[in-house]
């Protein structure tokens, strides 16, 4: 007798494959609410957010790399990964067009020499509205030449990333640069922001789509789908919206990432 499985099943097995697999290299994991529709479902009564968020009201304390809690956690539920940062990696969101400019001088740069040469290449994971996550060791804020551009974030203690294979309402979320294609090494994060500080410097980008493809002269680019976690008609927008300018406060970008509002953001 052959077992058919359904495709919610194998989803929610190869979500749970991916969490264990972030989990044996010391990444903390923690499950996301399940894409149900055009909304995302935690499951807990009464939630009002909508987009991507934890699936637990305590995430931050729950993200764990123990592979049996995991388990448990994928056991029913095709929950999106989620991954703690601040712990094991920080994270540094970009739009489109920056990340591939700092993608390509990581590669030049990774083909030096010498006892000065830093690690610049690491994992990079890439939403499906245009936004480039880059993993790079934790412990460093932004540089001052980069914390006033608020379309660059960066994730540190208190927030979370979604990870490949997980889902958006716009489509999944992928690996422009896979963990196992660098060993699973992350780049030292001073010099990653040097390169971004570089590709700023280069000037105004070609108009591109929200993948970063440069668009035909004269053809319409097309705008990025929001993914802001309190959208317009959330219960949570007009307070969202009083915080952002708040004096010392930052707006969350356009298409970023949902996220939690990380640690050196607030200390910023």
């Amino acid at each position: 007798m052959r077992w058919i499985m359904s495709p919610p099943a194998i989803d929610r097995l190869r979500l749970r494959r991916a969490a264990l697999r972030y989990a044996a290299h010391g990444w903390p994991v923690t499950p996301g609410a399940r894409l149900a529709g055009p909304r995302f479902s935690c499951g807990r009564p009464g939630c009002p957010t909508v987009g991507s968020h934890p699936a637990l009201e305590a995430w931050e304390e729950a993200a764990t790399s123990e592979a049996e809690r995991i388990t448990r956690w994928w056991r029913r539920q095709p929950f999106t990964v989620l991954l703690a940062t601040g712990r094991a990696f920080d994270v540094v969101e970009v739009p489109a067009h920056l990340g591939l400019r700092v993608l390509g001088l990581a590669r030049l740069h990774s083909g030096g020499i010498g006892p000065q040469r830093r690690q610049v290449r690491g994992p990079v994971a890439v939403t499906p509205t245009g936004r480039w996550m880059f993993f790079v060791r934790r412990g460093d804020p932004l540089r001052p030449e980069l914390d006033g551009h608020l379309d660059v974030v960066h994730h540190g203690r208190g927030s979370w990333v979604p990870a490949p294979p997980s889902r958006l309402v716009e489509g999944p979320v992928r690996w422009a640069v896979s963990p196992p294609e660098t060993r699973w090494e992350l780049p030292d994060p001073y010099a990653l922001q040097a390169l971004l500080v570089d590709a700023l410097a280069l000037g105004t980008p070609p108009a591109t789509d929200a993948a970063g493809r440069r668009s035909q002269p004269g053809a319409p680019v097309p705008a990025a789908p929001r993914t802001h976690p309190h959208p317009a008609d959330s219960p949570h927008a007009e307070p969202a919206r009083a915080e952002s300018l708040r004096p010392g406060s930052r707006a969350v970008p356009q298409g970023s990432v949902p996220r939690q509002v990380s640690t050196a953001r607030r200390a910023a």
